[in-house]
């Protein structure tokens, strides 16, 4: 079984810093969580992530307990999860207004 790190129990990805993943393959979790099995929908490429629960559209990716955005369509679990499929919130100035409705 191929393995993908979870860092926080929130997190609704992990993340394959072992190996790349094929599609197929039986997926656990190492670290925070290690009881979530999913099967992989898609290849996953070393470094990305992948889905360990279902994501409705609209709904927070949380990664390392952080959310790194919003998915743009429903994921399942098991879906690669990159930005095909995730607008990110991290680092958008157009996200952000100070007091006095300034952007950053």
């Amino acid at each position: 079984m191929k393995k993908v790190f979870v860092i926080d129990e929130k997190d609704n990805v992990g993340t394959a810093v072992l190996e790349p993943i094929k599609v197929g393959d039986d997926v656990g979790t190492n670290g925070a969580l290690t009881s979530i099995v999913v099967k992989a929908k898609a290849d996953i490429p070393f470094g990305h992530k992948i889905a360990l629960r279902d994501i409705p559209k609209g709904s927070i990716v949380m990664k390392y307990g952080l959310s790194i955005g919003n998915a743009t369509q429903d994921i399942k679990a098991g879906d690669h999860v990159h930005i095909h499929n995730v607008e990110s919130n991290r680092g958008r100035g157009d996200k952000f207004a100070d007091s006095k409705g300034v952007s950053a």
